[in-house]
């Protein structure tokens, strides 16, 4: 192996290096904005409003065995 390519390779293995770095800081960028979106939907539901003439107890077990 000659010193000009030790030299390339050492150039490239540095640009591989900063392609990842880059490409790992657009993805946490995206999983942050993704996150705020889900954020700001979550927040513009309405509350669910409780359903009337119902007892309290309803819809906190579930029979397993029917």
């Amino acid at each position: 192996m000659d010193v000009g390519s030790i030299a390339q390779l050492s150039t490239t293995m540095a640009e591989t290096g900063t392609r990842q770095a880059v490409g790992l800081s657009v993805l946490k960028k995206a999983q942050e904005v993704q996150s705020s979106t889900a954020t700001a939907l979550l927040a513009a539901l309405p509350p669910v409003p409780a359903a009337p003439n119902l007892p309290a107890h309803l819809g906190n077990r579930i029979n397993t065995t029917a």
